[in-house]
């Protein structure tokens, strides 16, 4: 079970997550580690800098959350390993 859960792991570490935020004027990428990769900010909000770093964390939390929701299921997958995943 160990194996399967470390292999889960390193393929987990070879994908990334994408969030958006503002109907898509901000985009981020987060790598499996948790690292954010890249943020991209269409140029019609940045007047209003308020706003985009509400929109990239917005979009930086979302794609955490994808990455949060693969890894839970995932270890979901190995079953219920003596009761720790509820």
């Amino acid at each position: 079970m160990q194996e399967q859960m470390q292999q889960q792991r390193d393929e987990l570490l070879t994908k990334t997550f994408t969030g958006t935020a503002g109907g898509g004027v901000v985009t981020a990428v987060v790598k499996g580690d948790g690292t954010v990769d890249s943020v991209t900010i269409d140029e019609s909000v940045l007047d209003d800098a308020e706003m985009v770093g509400d929109l990239v964390v917005a979009a930086v939390n979302q794609a955490l959350s994808a990455l949060n929701d693969e890894a839970a299921a995932g270890l979901g997958s190995l079953g219920d390993i003596g009761g720790l995943l509820g």
